[in-house]
């Protein structure tokens, strides 16, 4: 098997520094990493090891990881999306590593009962048209047009349209716990 190089862009270390309106002494002061250590980083002129990363992501408020993925991922991500039917509703959804979005509808009378399995996620409903009651185990609401609702997905819930209805749900996948 042959060894793939990861490519990492660190230039991402300047858009996060302007974008907290920070100098390179600033975050080299915050961080305790010397200012020509990031300097050659954010031009991709020098390596860096696990500590210094980590050090630096942390000034943002980042993990090593979400630091390390953001200088692989530079370019954005294309899918497209796949229909389908659940319960009455009918949906169009898109899926990535760490959400899932999707645009639903149906008419009156609807019902979505313990939704296709979830993921550890945390679901969000917004109400783009019409009226829907949201029912967790023990609570109940009635969502409107520009209403949202967010809970954890893996409790059960239920949709049910009380006029005709179209929605966007996002499931977005749960931070690591420990």
């Amino acid at each position: 098997m042959k060894h793939q190089e990861l490519i990492c862009d660190f230039g991402i270390l300047r858009e996060l520094r302007k974008r907290e309106n920070m100098s390179i002494a600033e975050l080299s002061e915050q961080s305790g990493v010397s200012a020509s250590v990031i300097s050659k980083l954010e031009r991709n002129q020098n390596t860096a090891e696990m500590d210094t990363l980590y050090r630096i992501a942390r000034v943002f408020g980042l993990t090593l990881s979400d630091l390390i993925s953001l200088a692989e991922n530079k370019t954005s991500h294309r899918v497209r999306a796949e229909r389908y039917k659940s319960g009455d509703f009918d949906f169009d959804r898109v899926n990535y590593g760490n959400m899932r979005c999707m645009h639903a509808s149906a008419k009156k009378g609807a019902k979505l009962s313990s939704p296709e399995l979830h993921r550890d996620d945390y679901e969000l409903c917004w109400v783009l048209k019409g009226r829907l009651r949201f029912s967790l185990p023990n609570e109940s609401y009635e969502l409107t047009r520009g209403m949202s609702i967010q809970f954890d997905a893996l409790l059960p819930h239920t949709y049910e349209t009380l006029e005709e209805t179209e929605i966007i749900i996002v499931h977005l996948r749960k931070g690591k716990r420990f």
